[in-house]
Parts: C-alpha cells; structure tokens; sequence
C-alpha cells in the first residue's frame, strides 16, 4: 500500500533485500560487458562501438540497442559460451536476491534456428542452470523466442525448436524484437505450433506501438502474458479487459525510463496499471543495459511511489502465480517466499 511517510535508509535496504522473482530477462541481454568483452579478446574478436569508454554498452535509442545487441551476441559461437554466460548472469541475479527467473533463450542466436543445434545449446544452457541451483539458491526456466523483425518464417523454425524441447525446464514461447515491424497475426501459426506443444505464452507488445497493439496481442496471439504492455494505461477498456481476464504484464520500469519509452519513472503509468487491477511484476529485461538490477528496480519504486514491503511482496505473488512453471517448482518457490 502506498505511503507518504518517506523511506529510511533502513526501510529502503530491507526492501533491497526482499527475494525476488523475475519473469522477463534476455539471456543474451543479461550478458554483463566484461564478460562479452573477456570473450571477444579470447576469440580475438573486434567489438567496436559495442562499448564506450567506461566499458558500459554504447547505444541511443531503441533500434541503435537492437544492433549493439545482436553485434554482441557475435561472441556467443558455442554451447560451452552459452554454458558460461547463464553461470555469469544466475550468479548476478542471484547477488540481488532473485531466487527464481525465467529468461528469453532464442534458437536464432543458438545454433541459427537448427534443431539439433539448439539441443546443444539447450543442453549446456541447462547444464549450467542445474549448477547454480545447487550451488546459489537460484532456479531458471526457459522461454523460448523468436524475433519479430526476423520475420514468420523464422519464427516457425524457432517454434519448432521450442515444441521439440518443450518440458520442465523449457516451459514458454514468446517473442521480443523491433515491435514496429509487422504484425502480430503474422506469426500466428508459431504461436499455435508452441500452444499445441503445451507451452505457456507471452509476447512483447505495447512497449512502443500503442494499446492496440496489445488489444492484438490477447486477440490474435492468445497469450497469458505479455512484455511490457504499459501502453495499455492509455486505454481505461483495455485495462478493464486485461484485469477481467488476469493478462499478467511484465513491467520493466528502469528499461523504458532508459530507452525513452517515458522520460522518468514518475511519469511511468505502473501505478496506474496496478490501480487499475491489471496483474503486474516487475523485472529488468536487459539489465547491463539498462545500468539498472532487480534492488535497483525495487528501491526506485519505492522511492518514486511510496511502495512499503507489502506491494513488493505482492509483486512476488502475481508473479508466482503467473510464472510458466509446473507446481512442484510453485510450491517450492512459495515455501522460500513464507520462510523469509
């Protein structure tokens, strides 16, 4: 419940604190730079205008992001590289108290939409996610997308892969990539493919078209979920329709402040979603990116709109509930929320 009284020091790191769960993260955009840049010097790579002078990524504005994305993914060659980033991105997830999260796994930058390939890759990726849930408390599920400015066709070599693989650990299919290209009935038949398979949905929309966009997202694509989806606040219906029908919106607050989607976090509608009964979480969706973590999204929402312990707690719930896992990981993930 919001609260003027302002935050303490104390309050604000108590809520930094707070076990965390996180439903949209790009496994490739999770990358932190020192680990791209490590591997490009192992593999000799040049990695120009990748980076600015501090190390951090270099990029302006949404489509720059996307280029500067996919250059560096140019590193990841192999499942073994596939192998060490999930260890490097669990690891950080884990410092900032996620104990559960699912990230975006593309067959395109995994072996180019080759089913055997992604095997692979899958493999070592999996691999990886068991060691750190022994070892750090963390547990992954994947989801598998394709990316919309690749265009349907790809997207149906993507959904193959996901159908193929579709389990206990690969429990969704979505799709992230330049919203401003086509249309989401265009990559209707891989959607089917992937719900026919028994795999959960979700799909970026609403990030930089408008609440139509997401209108089309729940109409033409059926799906439980979808990425961002904050332009929906504009239409007072469709926010009506998405709570009536609990479409759970994964907010990433500190992605769209960074790439201009809104200029502040005071002028970011997850309030007005929230308020509204729209089911919301919150996450970070490319954190090195974005200079931004899962403590940093928690304190700045508290600091911006008063949120105390118990609206984050609530953040954990709708995303648990919404989460594209099976019951046994449910049970076990509620049981470490009660224990804290």
């Amino acid at each position: 419940m919001k609260d003027d009284t302002p935050h303490t020091e104390e309050s604000l790191a108590a809520i930094a604190a707070m076990p965390k769960l996180e439903l949209h993260l790009h496994h490739e955009g999770a990358a932190p730079p020192s680990f791209i840049r490590g591997l490009a010097k192992e593999k000799g790579l040049n990695l120009d205008g990748v980076f600015r002078s501090d190390g951090s990524y270099a990029f302006s504005g949404f489509e720059h992001f996307l280029s500067v994305y996919e250059a560096a993914t140019t590193v990841l060659k192999t499942p073994e590289d596939y192998h060490r980033l999930t260890v490097a991105l669990l690891e950080e997830s884990a410092s900032n108290g996620v104990i559960y999260t699912e990230s975006f796994l593309s067959p395109d930058f995994c072996g180019g939409g080759d089913l055997g390939a992604w095997r692979e890759y899958l493999a070592a990726i999996r691999e990886a996610a068991e060691l750190c849930e022994r070892d750090m408390g963390i547990t992954l599920r994947g989801i598998v997308t394709c990316v919309r400015h690749f265009g349907p066709d790809q997207a149906k070599k993507a959904a193959r892969c996901a159908a193929e693989t579709a389990g206990d650990f690969i429990t969704g299919y979505g799709m992230g990539g330049d919203e401003n290209r086509g249309s989401l009935k265009d990559f209707a038949y891989s959607f089917d493919m992937a719900r026919e398979a028994g795999l959960q949905l979700t799909v970026h929309a609403g990030e930089w078209r408008g609440p139509r966009e997401v209108a089309e997202a729940v109409d033409d694509l059926r799906v439980s979920r979808i990425g961002h989806g904050v332009r929906a606040a504009e239409d007072p219906a469709l926010m009506d329709r998405l709570a009536e029908n609990g479409i759970c919106l994964e907010v990433c607050p500190g992605s769209n402040v960074a790439l201009g989607v809104y200029h502040r976090l005071e002028a970011h509608p997850i309030e007005t979603l929230r308020d509204r009964g729209v089911p919301i979480t919150v996450s970070t969706d490319d954190p090195p990116f974005f200079h931004t973590t899962m403590r940093d999204e928690y304190v700045s929402l508290a600091r911006t709109f008063g949120w105390q312990a118990e609206d984050f707690a609530q953040l954990n719930a709708t995303a648990l509930a919404h989460a594209f896992c099976d019951e046994v990981t449910r049970d076990a993930i509620a049981k470490r929320l009660e224990a804290q």
